[in-house]
């Protein structure tokens, strides 16, 4: 399958710490526990669907420095098109993420001028595309209206939500088929905030992650709302990107004609066993490896 990926590209340094708080001492040595790699929203997205067997049409930009170049050699190493990948920004996006022993983490993130670009959906082409993935950044407000007018099944994950008017992700809320958020900063109980989102963006699908309590998931052409428990027996080092790994394994199963409720126990798995690993784009496994993992992962569900 084809899908379309447009999102935040950069490169991030990760910092294993002792735990948070973090208290003053002039130097560590954390051997092994300081490294830097391809990142971002967009990236880790599209190498989840790549893992998983798909192909990508990848949009972000970038900028004319060592860091761009290291990262269009790391597309062309994962068999990522850079067709889309436009060198305009001062200077290329980084990040920062300190994490503890229980997988906690702390997110530094330096967009350059990334916010100050738009992308023109006359460059963007969604001729065969399944699905197309759009980020909640700047560049992509006229993106996902664009493909929502041609009928595109458009998904997108506004991250942290703590107010369902949120003036800067309403773009990308009117317009996604498919909504995902975390349940981080809700002002209400999830149950309770799903059901409004619903009411008032009429998304096709919407999925709450909540972390170690599993994820809620609104499916609306059955107007049902499922709790789905976390995997069991799992080894947790880092959490971050597992919201993009949960993300981008659903919008896989789905477009492979999976129900929501089977696709997001896949995706479950997916994002399991990607936070047993270190790093946003780390630990991706297969699509056959996520349905042999599914029967050991003991995920319950319940209806709301």
């Amino acid at each position: 399958m084809k899908l379309l990926v447009s999102g935040l590209l950069n490169i991030e340094t990760t910092v294993a710490v002792r735990g948070f708080p973090i208290n003053y001492y002039p130097i560590d040595y954390p051997f092994f526990g300081v490294n830097a790699a391809v990142s971002g929203v967009g990236y880790n997205i599209a190498k989840a669907l790549c893992t998983l067997g798909d192909a990508v049409q990848l949009h972000s930009f970038i900028g004319s420095d060592d860091e761009g170049d290291r990262i269009m050699t790391q597309l062309l190493r994962d068999g990522i098109g850079t067709d889309g990948i436009r060198r305009a920004l001062k200077a290329t996006p980084t990040s920062a993420v300190l994490y503890d022993p229980d997988g906690r983490r702390q997110i530094y993130c330096d967009l350059k001028d990334i916010q100050e670009q738009a992308l023109d959906p006359h460059d963007v082409s969604f001729d065969d595309c399944a699905l197309a993935a759009i980020c909640n950044i700047n560049f992509n407000r006229a993106l996902i209206k664009a493909a929502k007018a041609k009928g595109v099944i458009t998904a997108t994950d506004v991250h942290v939500l703590s107010d369902i008017e949120d003036d800067y992700n309403r773009d990308f809320m009117e317009n996604a088929d498919i909504l995902f958020l975390s349940d981080e900063n809700l002002p209400c109980p999830a149950e309770q905030f799903i059901r409004r989102l619903r009411d008032r963006y009429h998304n096709r699908v919407i999925v709450i992650g909540m972390g170690g309590k599993g994820a809620m998931l609104l499916d609306a052409a059955t107007q049902k709302v499922t709790h789905l428990s976390a995997c069991r027996n799992i080894s947790v080092v880092n959490t971050v990107g597992a919201g993009d790994a949960l993300f981008a394994a659903f919008l896989h199963f789905t477009a492979k004609g999976i129900a929501p409720v089977d696709a997001l126990k896949r995706a479950e798995v997916f994002a399991a066993v990607k936070i047993g690993h270190n790093g946003a784009s780390k630990g991706f496994c297969t699509d056959a490896e996520v349905e042999a993992a599914l029967p050991q992962m003991n995920i319950s569900f319940t209806e709301l």
